[in-house]
This record gives structure tokens, sequence and C-alpha cells, in this order.
């Protein structure tokens, strides 16, 4: 059982002659995969392959076929049950990502980057994760400690590198004011009690004294226990306007409950960081995730909600998990943020915080699908990247290991009520188009569990988080409306495609540290230009761009068509490049263009005549 205090912690013990796994020492080597850890993987499956490439027929879940598209919405009443279970637990475990390990490294999956494991308040239904109750245990649902640790040295031994989401925000709904549901208004409320396990508040809101209340652990209240004061919270109501300070640093994020960092100084308005003044509470959330990093050898962490903290509780935390993974070896433990609230927003809070990287999900994702959509302009896209004066600096050096990016995300706070993934309303003959175009710009690639099986997020009625949560392994709440069937299919094409080009990213250091160019391409090899929306229809066109690194340059390119082979002449470097001289194409969608070589003539500087199929992607080098 877990420990219900701090002090009974022994991290010197635990650190002592121990051999950590060793940090990456390039990040945007790496490609990230994330999960939700309920949504995953029940260790059920059968018609999959293991860990080392073998049939596995053990399990009782067969693979989907299209046949079982909508085989849990036949009915009226099916259908409500399934759409009921999104809200639910579904029965995703620590064990089954285990056994899916080969099925991620078989895609090119280098770092696993995992929902929270952590012990949940019981009365809730949060197998989102985020609803803390113990932080020193993992829920049920999920497995056990063991578990976990198990789950990370397997992976280690395959090569592959494990980021756990973590809260330091908030906890999870542990206690009820007096006042049922406050909002914010810039005042303390009074608090009832701490919540029992069936949810109600009937302990006192104070140390909880299992003398007295032995039933209280683990399921009650708040562990560990040194989190058991008043002071632990804000308890200033739940946030309404999400975009005023401080209401979105001191409310609470729903009915979760805000965590007291410490106290900031204003001076005109200006949060003076190098003062801030740190609570015991921050020191003891320290403790616990450098707890976490001991136990498991876990390589990084997701910080959530980092826009809801104060920057210089921020930069506390990155300081202290940074000195504690480097003094036992792990050199560049990486810590990404979650930093809501636009994209200026998020590069200030990065820079000022020390945290390592921040989720590309402001105007990042958004203009990657649009370009791959033909909905948005491709400059749009490509000049997030550029040299600027916000960044003031190399943005092709920044950039690289300072944003992750990623096609779908279990979020998508962009898209308001109307949520749903890359592939719903029929772009899912696209989505190796955007899928490549994220894996071979800048920043570190990250793909959301389900997208490389053409997961759609639809679900009927209104769009909301559950349905861009779909299950890989079925269960009462499958993809595709489905249930009991899984999708660890490696022959879909999608999947063997980015395997190959994850495995050519791998092979070629331009795609992972070059510098990036958008290219001009022409219809008649006289008038050069950017490929550009017209009118309201969709652009269909050649996008193609170059990285670039010392003297080698590769070409890329996709097709926003998805019927039509397009061709164009596209510019290339004028000066790594001879007139007559070719470029050989390294991958093709279309496998027999392979090889294939591509002579370099003088217009607009150098360029050469490309064709990409339809929906595809070309890299030439």
């Amino acid at each position: 059982m877990a420990e219900k205090s701090l002090s009974n912690l022994n991290l010197g013990g635990m650190v002592a002659n121990q051999d950590f796994f060793p940090s990456p020492t390039h990040w945007e080597d790496e490609v990230v995969y994330f999960l939700m850890l309920d949504r995953f993987s029940n260790a059920k499956e059968s018609g999959f392959r293991d860990n080392n490439g073998n049939p596995v027929s053990a399990g009782t879940t067969p693979p989907f076929v299209p046949g079982d598209n909508g085989n849990a919405i036949r009915t009226p009443s099916d259908a409500a049950a399934w759409r009921d279970a999104g809200t639910n637990f579904v029965g995703g475990n620590l064990a089954g990502v285990e056994s899916k390990l080969g099925y991620l490294k078989r895609l090119g999956v280098t770092v696993l980057w995992i929902s929270p494991v952590f012990k949940q308040v019981n009365a809730d239904n949060s197998y989102h994760g985020y609803g803390i109750q113990h932080f020193l245990d993992v829920d049920p649902h999920f497995g056990t400690r063991d578990d976990l640790r198990r789950l990370v040295n397997t992976a280690h031994s395959m090569g592959m590198r494990i980021i756990l989401d973590i809260i330091l925000n908030h906890s999870g709904d542990v206690f009820r004011y007096e006042q049922d549901n406050p909002s914010w208004n810039g005042q303390q409320f009074r608090v009832r009690g701490f919540r029992d396990s069936a949810g109600n508040p009937t302990l006192p809101f104070a140390p909880i004294d299992l003398g007295i209340h032995p039933e209280a652990f683990p399921d009650a209240g708040i562990w560990p226990s040194e989190l058991q004061t008043a002071d632990t919270f804000t308890r200033e109501g739940h946030i309404k306007n999400f975009d005023f300070f401080p209401e979105f640093a001191d409310g609470d994020f729903f009915g979760l409950k805000d965590l007291h960092h410490g106290e900031r100084k204003l001076l005109n308005g200006v949060d003076q960081i190098d003062d801030y003044s740190v609570s015991p509470t921050l020191g003891h959330l320290c403790e616990v995730y450098k707890f976490w990093i001991a136990f498991a050898d876990l390589d990084g962490f997701r910080l959530d909600t980092v826009k809801h903290m104060d920057p210089g509780a921020a930069r506390f935390f990155s300081s202290a998990i940074h000195e504690f993974a480097e003094a036992i070896g792990k050199e560049n433990f990486y810590v990404i943020g979650e930093i809501t609230g636009g994209r200026e927003f998020a590069f200030d809070r990065l820079e000022v915080t020390g945290l390592d990287a921040a989720l590309g999900i402001s105007d990042e994702r958004a203009k990657m699908i649009g370009l791959v959509k033909g909905e948005t302009n491709p400059t749009e896209y490509f000049d997030l990247f550029r040299n600027s004066l916000l960044l003031r600096k190399d943005s092709h050096v920044w950039f690289r290991d300072k944003v992750v990016t990623s096609v779908d995300d279990h979020d998508h706070v962009d898209q308001g009520e109307q949520k749903h993934r890359f592939c719903a309303g029929g772009f899912g003959k696209l989505v190796l188009a955007v899928m490549a175009l994220n894996a071979t710009t800048l920043g570190i690639p990250c793909i959301y569990y389900g997208t490389e099986q053409l997961f759609d997020g639809e679900g009927g009625g209104n769009a909301s988080d559950r349905y861009i949560r779909e299950s890989m392994f079925g269960g009462r709440f499958g993809a595709f409306r489905s249930h009991d069937r899984h999708f660890f299919i490696d022959d879909q094409p999608v999947y063997q495609e980015l395997s190959k080009i994850h495995k050519l990213r791998r092979e070629r250091l331009p795609l992972r540290r070059g510098r990036q160019f958008l290219r001009q391409i022409s219809g008649d090899g006289q008038h050069f230009g950017f490929p550009e929306r017209i009118g309201a229809g969709r652009m269909r066109s050649i996008v193609s761009w170059s990285r670039i690194f010392d003297e080698n340059e590769l070409l890329c390119a996709i097709n926003t068509d998805p019927d039509n082979e397009t061709s164009a002449f596209v510019t290339i470097d004028n000066d790594l490049h001879a007139p007559g001289s070719v470029l050989t194409c390294v991958y093709s969608t279309k496998a027999p263009e392979i090889g294939q070589k591509l002579t370099v003539e003088s217009m607009n500087g150098k360029a050469i005549f490309l064709t990409v199929p339809p929906a595809g992607f070309v890299v030439y080098g």
C-alpha cells in the first residue's frame, strides 16, 4: 500500500546505487505518442502482434474490420449506452500499455506520453486521470505502482522512454464548500469538510486523524497527509472567466480544487517572479514528483494547466525537478507544459519558467490542419516558425525542440463545443499527408492515439471530449461507434506508411534538426509563388518545403488534392545544386517512385519538376 505521508519516503535510499536510464541528447530527434490510459488497452486483445512481433491469439477481443463500423449503435438504446460509456472508466490499464509497446515501436514511436496514473477521487468517474485524491499511489483502475515501474523498465529495454502527465495546479474534488459550487469573486469561501469515499463532506477540513476516522485511508480526503491543511487550497470557488487574472490563477478548474503554491508579488501590475514566496504545498508536491522519478525511472513530465499557475510556482517546480533529475544522472529530463492562452503567452511563460517545451495547441495545430485541408494558405503555418520579433532569436533552432506538435489531442481547446478529430467529415484520405507534415516540419512530433488508425472522434449529437477519446481496445466505447473490437492493426496502410516516414526521419538528420523553408511553385516554369487558396474553395495544390542541415537539403512535398495527382515546378536551394544535377526520391506514398531521379533546372534560381500522388507525400534528396 502507498505511503500515507511524505515523511515515510526515503528518496536518498531509493536513488542510492541505482543506475537510471539516461535522457535523450536531442529531444527533437524523438517521436512522441500520447495515449489516454483508460482508453488504450486492457491486455485482452487477440489477433495482434506482441512486443516481439509474434502473433497473439489468446485474447478475447478480435481486431476491427470495416463491417464492425456502428455495431454499438444499431438501436437507439444501444447508441445511448455507447454514448454513456464514454463518460466513465472503460478499462484500459498499465499492463495493456506494456503489451502494446511493440505496436508503438514498429510505428516508429520513441517516447510514450501517458495520461495521469494517480489515484482518483473514489466517487467520481475521473477516467482521464486529472482528479487526483492520492498523489503517491496509482489508481486501481489502472493497476499498481509496480505495474508502472514494470512498464517503464520494459520500454527502456526496447529503447523507448516514458513521459508521465502530472498535475501541480489542482487536486480532485476532495472537499465541499459550505455554499454549493460558488463562483470566484476574489474572496475565500468557507468549507464544509473533506469528502468521504462516497463523496459526502463528512470529514473535518483538517488533518485527518485515522484513530477517529480509520476508514479515511486511502479513499477519502486527500493524501499524502501533508496536503490536509486548509492552506493547501486557495478556496476561492470555480473559474467563470478563464481570461481574467487573477481569477484563472486562483480559482478552481471546474470542480477540481485549486492548490495554493505561494504568494505572488506584483509591482505596477507586473509579477515579480524573483520574489515569489513558495508555500509548503508546493514544496510537498515537488517531493511527490521527485518520488515518481526515482520510483519508476521516468524520463519526463507533461505539466498540466500551466496557464493557471503562477509563473513563480512553475519556475520553482521546474528548477527543483531538473536539479533532482540531473543529480541522479538524467541530464536532460524534459518537462513539457500545457500552456493555453495564445501563442505569445505560451512563449513568454515558457521563457520565464524554465520549462523545456510547450504543447503546440494554439496556432500551430490549427494552421497545420487548415493547410492540409486546403482551408488556409501554407504561409500561415510556415510563418509561425520564421524568425520574428516575437521570438527575438533564431526560430529554426528554438522551435525544433521547444514545441510539441500534434494533429489531434484529447482536449481540442481551440474547437469550442464542436470537437472532432482530423478524420471527421470525410478527411481520412488526407490523414497521412497531415501526419507526414507534422513529422517532417519543425517541432517534436506527437501522435495522438488512434489517429494512425483514422479515428474520427464522431459520436452523434453535440460534440464533446468523450468522442475524441475513443477506446483503442474497443470495450463498451470503441472507435467508429463500435464495441468489443480493437485497433492494433499493423497492416493498416496509414500505420505502415507512417512507420516508413518515421524510419526515414531517424536516418536523415535534416528532417529532425534542419532549417525549414516553404518553397515557391509554378505550373509553367515562369511564374513562381507560394501556394494560395483562391476564393472560398479548398486549395488543391502541391505544398513543398525544404529541411536544410549543413549542406544537405531534403525536399518534402504533400498534395492537398485527395483524388488527383498534382505536378508543379518546385524551387530548391540555389547554391546547393548545379544545373543538370539530380535529386533522388527517397520516399513516396507511391512506392514505385522511390529511386526516381529528377533533373535540376535553372528557373527561379533552381527548381525541379515534381509530381505528388493524390493526398500523397514525397521526399527528394
